[in-house]
Order: C-alpha cells, then structure tokens, then sequence
C-alpha cells in the first residue's frame, strides 16, 4: 500500500511540474487585455481591445458593461449628462485573461488608468481623470493582484519548491525565505518606481536559470556554498525574481494617488501566495512522512523541475537572440 502510494505521489509530481512546462516560456507573466477609450468629443468615446506587447486578436473573451446612462456599440460608447460616471465592467476576466487594464484618455490631454480583476472585475469612474478610489480599494485590488500574480507564476513557484528541497523544513528555511523576500521586495519597488530598468527577456532567461541551479545544488549531496548559505544565494537570485515581479507591475501600472499602497500590497500578495505553497507543501511532507519512498518522489520531482527550467533557459535565450 505504501508503496503504491509512493509511486502515486511520484507520477502526480511529475505530471504537474510537466503541465507547468506546458504552460509556456514565459510562465511567470499575467495575460493581460488592454480595454483602451479616448474621449473624442465631450461625453463620447472611441474604444477598443489589445493586449500589451502583441497583435492578439480579442473577440468574444472579454465584454465591457457601460456605465449606466452610456450606450456603447463595437466602436463607440456615448454618455448622457452625467458623462463616463457609474461603475464598468468587464465579463469574462479569469478565463482567458487574468486582468484588463482600463485606460482612458480625456479631452484636456489627461489619463487615467485602472486595474480589473477575477477578484474586482469593475471599477467606478468620476468623468474624469482623477482617481477618486480609496486607500482600502486600491489595497484590495492589488493585494489580490499580487496573489494571483505569484499562484500563476509556475517559474517562481518551481523556484520557491526548490528552495524547500534544498534546505527542508528547518529552522534555517526561515532565514532562507526571508532574504528571497527581501531581495525581491527591493528590486520589485527599485524597478516599479523607476529607479531600475531591464529589458524582460533577460530577466526571464535568468529567473529559469535561477532554478536549474538551485534544483541541481538540491540534487547534490556535495557540501556547496549554496548549502551551506542558502541565504546568500536566495537573495541573490531573488533580486532576479523581484524584477520578473516588476516586470507583470509595470504593465498594471501604478495609480497616480496612492502609488505607496498598490506598491506595498501587490508585494504582499506575492508573499501571501509564497507562504501558502510552503504551508501546502509542509502538509504534504507531513501527511506522506510515514511511507516509503519519498526519497525516491523528491528525486524524480527535481530531476522533473530541472529539465523543464533546462528547456525554459534555452527557450528564452533563443528569444533574445531572435
């Protein structure tokens, strides 16, 4: 019995780390959707669909709900007296797209920018630039986007389970979880308030590389430097993550009037949805500590996490080159 749970475990490990690799080269980005409107006369905007960086068509994924008083066609959306004020919508964040970036573009040459999500999936509007959201607002909407940023960031994820594969769950793991915090938190806030800028295909090339290794040092029985700081290393290769991090912020964007707050609780998400995979992971351990063959499910499980980094390193590289 135990060993058929063993090899259980084994295959649901494996067939896991595979599907994250199936999941694309560039794992750790949302998919994101661009709902863009200019104003072009008063209370009368020209709208449409886009998604950052590429030429993807959006067709019936995604379907905007006007604020009440405005009628909208496939081009168009016009306002009665009270302008664009009222709550929009978007049906359909969640599916295909985790987010829709709203941006408006107002007669006096202003803009204003929004985040929807699964979690809020609309927004009030003012008609006008200012953005009237509160402190409690902003730090719901992107606390919940920083939550689902890391869940479905299969790269950082495989990163953080090699990290438990390599020290265990001792004392030391503290240490170790804290200074990939820490590293990821200062460049995080560096690159997003502008103080730092990379280009991302490099970032994301060394983000996979970041877990070859740490699985490979995890692999080794060898006393390493990375075994014997692990500390060091999570911190270095964390500066790494928090601009991969960065990199899904900046295509959010930062409301104008509380920068600090969207900045402090998109952080907190990605820690929140961090220490809840090590919680998931301790409960494994626990759960399965009395059966055989473990040790055989933890080798195969980074043996399964290195090739796919192995191919997400060479997939990336190929990119920049191109």
């Amino acid at each position: 019995m135990a060993a058929w749970i063993g090899q259980l475990l084994k295959r649901a490990v494996c067939a896991f780390i595979l599907a994250a690799g199936a999941a694309g080269v560039s794992a750790h980005e949302m998919t994101m959707a661009d709902l863009s409107l200019r104003e072009v006369a008063p209370k009368e905007f020209v709208w449409g669909w886009g998604v950052p960086g590429k030429n993807t068509p959006i067709s019936q994924d995604l379907t905007p709900v006007w604020p009440e008083g405005c009628v909208g066609d496939a081009k168009t959306v016009r306002c009665g007296e009270r302008g664009l004020a009222g709550t929009l919508s978007v049906k359909g964040i969640g599916n295909k797209y985790s987010a829709v970036i709203l941006r408006i573009d107002w007669r006096d040459a202003q803009q204003s920018t929004h985040t929807l999500s699964k979690n809020r999936p609309d927004v009030r509007l003012f008609g006008g630039a200012r953005d009237e959201r509160d402190f409690v607002e902003v730090a719901q909407t992107y606390g919940l986007l920083g939550l689902e940023h890391i869940l479905s960031g299969i790269d950082h994820l495989l990163f953080v389970l090699s990290l438990l594969f390599l020290v265990g769950f001792r004392r030391r793991l503290i240490g170790t979880v804290t200074s990939f915090t820490a590293a990821h938190s200062l460049t995080l806030a560096a690159s997003a308030l502008g103080a730092l800028t990379l280009r991302p295909p490099p970032v994301e090339a060394a983000i996979a590389l970041s877990i070859v290794l740490v699985s490979a040092e995890a692999l080794s029985n060898r006393d390493t430097l990375t075994r014997r700081w692990p500390e060091i290393v999570a911190f270095f290769f964390g500066l790494v993550h928090g601009l991969g991090f960065a990199g899904a912020l900046k295509e959010i964007g930062l409301p104008e009037h509380h920068a600090p707050v969207a900045l402090l609780t998109f952080n907190l998400g990605v820690e929140a949805g961090q220490l809840l995979v090590i919680a998931l992971a301790w409960a494994l351990v626990l759960a399965t500590r009395q059966f055989k063959g473990t040790a055989t499910v933890r080798k195969t499980a980074l043996y399964t996490i290195g090739s796919v980094s192995v191919f997400w390193t060479f997939s990336r590289l190929m990119a920049i080159a191109a």
